[in-house]
């Protein structure tokens, strides 16, 4: 996080009376204003393999990419393939694969390819380009979160210790399929749900671990959040797997980053490394009014999203930007 903070603050800032949403709040996505009732949503992502079958990859690097779009509760409509690949050393078919799978998770979207970009590199990368849709009057950020909302996740963490553990051969792919049902899964539902019942805030979980994001919505919203850390659902085994050690590089820059803005007060030092661990196509945190969470929790379980746990509530802004009880 804090190369990334390092880098934005050196760049000159744009500036349009129909941008938006830009980057200074690190929300997922920019925002553009074609009109009075239709904004464009933009993002890009793309990284390495996270398992080694190349059709299950690109549907998760799919997923992940068409998140940000979820995130600000736009409308996928068009998406772009992104591709490093070494050719000289792995057969064609394997991009094939790779690109089968990103289709596919585009697809259910309700979006469409329009074309993309690869360039020869020494180790495989996969992400997309996407375009999509919003009502300018509609727009989601991470900065809206007011004192008083309750915080509701959509999806449960943990993709980076289990995805880590089938690397360092702790753990066979094949015990990797809730992961990987988490990570294909689109937050389509959950955005549609969040935009039906009219929410405050919301931010997805990816690198930057829960603990990052939520951080990055209190400072955008100038509030401070406080998360109930033992009722954060975990997926099967992350919690064994992160005793022994097995994490992402990630949590420990995501921590340092924001510093004595935490306060994790007794909190298992095991489950704060793991609320701070990256995540890949995570789930949705949003920010709701007290009055209106009942309701949004019974609209994501009625569009299926993975869970609709309550983590925790937002409070007036004190000198911890997150406090994890």
């Amino acid at each position: 996080m804090e190369a990334v903070a390092q880098v934005l603050r050196q760049l000159p800032k744009s500036s349009h009376p129909d941008l938006l949403v830009g980057s200074e709040h690190f929300d997922d996505a920019g925002v553009f204003r074609i009109n009075e009732t239709t904004a464009l949503v933009q993002t890009l992502d793309f990284f390495p393999p996270l398992v080694d079958d190349p059709y299950t990859f690109g549907r998760i690097a799919a997923a992940n990419s068409l998140s940000d779009i979820y995130a600000m509760g736009g409308r996928a409509i068009t998406a772009m393939n992104i591709v490093g690949f070494p050719n000289n050393e792995l057969p064609g078919e394997v991009l094939v694969e790779i690109l089968k799978g990103g289709h596919e998770r585009v697809t259910e979207a309700g979006a469409v390819i329009v074309g993309g970009h690869s360039v020869r590199d020494a180790e495989v990368k996969y992400g997309l380009s996407v375009t999509g849709l919003i009502d300018p009057n509609r727009v989601l950020t991470n900065g809206g979160a007011h004192p008083g909302d309750r915080l509701v996740l959509t999806k449960p963490i943990g993709s980076g210790v289990l995805t880590s553990a089938a690397k360092l051969g702790k753990m066979p792919e094949a015990d990797l399929a809730e992961a990987i049902d988490v990570m294909i899964g689109l937050n389509r539902g959950a955005a549609n749900a969040a935009q039906s019942v009219g929410v405050h805030a919301i931010t997805d979980i990816t690198g930057f671990g829960l603990i990052g994001h939520a951080f990055e919505m209190a400072a955008a919203s100038g509030v401070t959040l406080s998360i109930e850390a033992r009722s954060v659902p975990l997926m099967t085994d992350t919690m064994r797997f992160a005793r022994e050690g097995v994490l992402t590089r990630a949590y420990k820059s995501n921590l340092a980053f924001i510093g004595d803005k935490l306060e994790a007060g007794s909190v298992d030092p095991v489950l704060l490394h793991v609320l701070a661990d990256a995540q890949t196509s995570g789930g949705l945190l949003i920010a709701v009014s007290a009055d209106l969470c009942d309701q949004l929790v019974m609209k994501l379980k009625e569009n299926k999203t993975h869970t609709a746990t309550i983590v925790g509530d937002v409070c007036a802004a004190s000198p911890h930007s997150l406090v994890l009880l």
